[in-house]
């Protein structure tokens, strides 16, 4: 059988890896991903991507990166999804995912005009969404825990947004079937979308009370969660169940 593909484009900061982990683990623990079913590609460092006929599908993690950016690693992956889009590979992108893969088809990613999202918050289906069996667990509303700067701008040729917050039009794309991003990081816990604000009160303190503010509303995002469940599921990747 062949295994899962975890795309990991970058690193969380320091201080979230030292006692929450990096994005390899919260995607597999949050994802209930069996370990023996995942490899584990770090783009950043150098690693090569095997062809995408290698494995049963691809989860593409967040990064501090800029999609915007055009790294030479970033380019890479970008052509790596073109490639596997044209064989249909199941495609699952969060956050950086989320963009390089709308940027890779033809859309336009950029600075949001109105600046980091980040916090617990509201995402919001569109009509497209009731034709989508990926989306049929979720209630018209749900939470969601969401750090970014970038976002997709203009989503490419043929692409459905099914999801909306209050600040991002895009929270949500379909690429068809086997293809489906998220703005929103359904990887974070609340204890982690915790740590972040904490993190960034330290980094910007000017800006602490705003999110000390935020901190109060942070919560777990099961919901936004069973989407990337449902996408490991659907490739036989999960862990086995207890007993």
């Amino acid at each position: 059988m062949k295994p899962l593909l975890l795309m990991q484009t970058g690193d969380a900061p320091e201080a979230i890896r030292r006692d929450k982990g990096n994005f390899d683990g919260m995607f597999l623990q949050q994802g209930n991903i069996a370990a023996d079913r995942v490899q584990i590609v770090h783009l950043p460092s150098g690693e090569p991507l095997p062809a995408p006929q290698n494995y049963a599908g691809v989860v593409i993690t967040g990064s501090a990166a800029m999609v915007t950016e055009q790294l030479p690693w970033s380019e890479q992956a970008a052509e790596w999804l073109r490639q596997a889009m044209q064989i249909k590979l199941p495609i699952f992108g969060a956050c950086y995912g989320h963009q390089l893969l709308a940027y890779a088809l033809g859309g336009e990613v950029g600075y949001h005009p109105q600046g980091m999202e980040v916090g617990t918050l509201d995402i919001e289906l569109l009509p497209d969404a009731a034709n989508d069996r990926r989306l049929a667990m979720l209630p018209p509303h749900f939470k969601a825990n969401l750090i970014h700067s970038q976002s997709v701008l203009t989503p490419p040729a043929g692409a459905k947004v099914l999801a909306r917050s209050q600040q991002d039009a895009c929270q949500i794309i379909s690429y068809g079937d086997h293809a489906l991003t998220t703005q929103f990081h359904p990887e974070f816990n609340g204890a982690v979308m915790h740590q972040y604000l904490s993190w960034l009160g330290e980094l910007y303190p000017e800006q602490q009370t705003e999110y000390q503010l935020k901190q109060q509303q942070v919560s777990d995002t099961p919901f936004s969660r069973l989407l990337l469940q449902g996408f490991v599921v659907s490739l036989g990747a999960q862990k086995a169940l207890a007993g």
